[in-house]
């Protein structure tokens, strides 16, 4: 029998934000009845020096053992509050290519990196969030630091150049029947006389003009609007009149960025 709850991958470098980016992990699995997975992965020059093969494999295993108990005491108390299970995996190795590797075989729904403060979108210093944006066709969340989702709380929505009747959106009107917060959705056009079909006829809309500072605009308004979740049709970027690399750098906020092969979520 197949098992239909979604599965949510975090891949998390376990910085002082880990904690946060695994509460905004949680919210969504709530929302969608989804299982969470953290996934780490270490360089194994970043576990042993110029030591004999003895030396090494005991330096790997006292690794091993310490960063099972650090992730353990990450997700303890995020389980016991919020009742909800997290399970992790630890590779070592070649971290795109375990990423790679641990994605194809796990088959998420949906991925969860941290967002950076870097410009550069540096994770885990081998830029693996563009490396999972190339490489990943489903939804990926950018969790920020900043308004972060809180389990049990409800999620305010908004919606970024996302209008037509794609599946991507119908993803997105999935999250809308989970929250009683209007919708707000953001549009950057090129011309302000433009007509789109809106979501919804709940939908508060906001609408720029193409333009250096459109991205800005949008980031100011969503934050007076106290969203706490963008959602951007990444599969439809490129005509968009907006660049995916400009809304993870400027918005302040967590992001969720659909893709090609987006699943709908439960009604």
């Amino acid at each position: 029998m197949k098992n239909n709850r979604y599965k949510i991958l975090v891949l998390s470098d376990l910085n002082k934000s880990a904690a946060l980016e695994l509460k905004s992990t949680v919210s969504l699995a709530k929302m969608m009845d989804g299982d969470i997975t953290l996934f780490h992965v270490k360089k194994p020059t970043d576990i042993v020096e110029r030591e004999s093969q003895l030396s090494a494999m005991r330096a790997i295993n006292e690794d091993h053992i310490a960063t099972n108990k650090k992730i353990e005491g990450l997700i303890k108390p995020i389980q016991e509050d919020f009742k909800q299970n997290v399970n992790y995996q630890v590779a070592i190795g070649n971290i795109k290519y375990e990423i790679e590797a641990y994605i194809d075989a796990y088959q998420p729904d949906m991925i969860v990196l941290g967002r950076r403060k870097s410009k550069t979108l540096n994770f885990m210093g081998d830029n693996i969030t563009d490396f999972v944006l190339k490489k990943y066709n489903g939804t990926i969340m950018i969790a920020a630091e900043q308004h972060a989702l809180q389990p049990n709380e409800d999620v305010t929505l908004g919606v970024l150049n996302t209008t037509d009747k794609s599946v991507s959106t119908d993803f997105i009107e999935g999250f809308v029947n989970k929250t009683s917060q209007p919708i707000k959705a953001f549009k950057i056009v090129t011309n302000l006389t433009e007509t789109e079909n809106s979501l919804n006829n709940k939908t508060v809309e906001y609408v720029f003009q193409k333009g250096t500072k459109a991205v800005d605009n949008v980031s100011k308004y969503a934050l007076k609007s106290n969203i706490n979740l963008m959602c951007f049709d990444n599969s439809k970027h490129d005509k968009s009149n907006t660049s995916i690399k400009k809304v993870i750098s400027k918005l302040n906020v967590s992001l969720l960025l659909t893709g090609k092969n987006t699943t709908m979520l439960p009604r």
